[in-house]
């Protein structure tokens, strides 16, 4: 994500909660191959210094990528991209 300023990420005008607007652009990033399994997001105040958004809203944009499965903290490492999940898996019948 490095010293990307994207200010059109984020609209505090939109309807849509900031923190979802933020984790839903950090998702597109991961579904576009731009962010990839393994790689470290920045924490939670860098986020927040990047998209010009509150720190709470950061943490919250960071708690449901990883509700969505998309991210895993590891306490004292930090926050990463988790794999995919693995094609044809699950309970749907073959």
């Amino acid at each position: 994500m490095g010293d990307d300023r994207d200010d059109s990420v984020v609209d505090p005008s939109a309807p849509e909660y900031v923190y979802v607007q933020l984790a839903n652009a950090i998702a597109a990033q991961i579904e576009s191959g731009r962010l990839q399994p393994g790689a470290r997001l920045p924490g939670e105040r860098e986020l927040a210094e990047q998209y010009r958004v509150s720190v709470t809203s950061a943490r919250r944009a960071v708690e449901d990528l990883r509700e969505r499965g998309l991210a895993r903290t590891l306490h004292g490492r930090g926050t990463f991209i988790t794999e995919p999940p693995a094609a044809g898996r699950g309970d749907a019948p073959e």
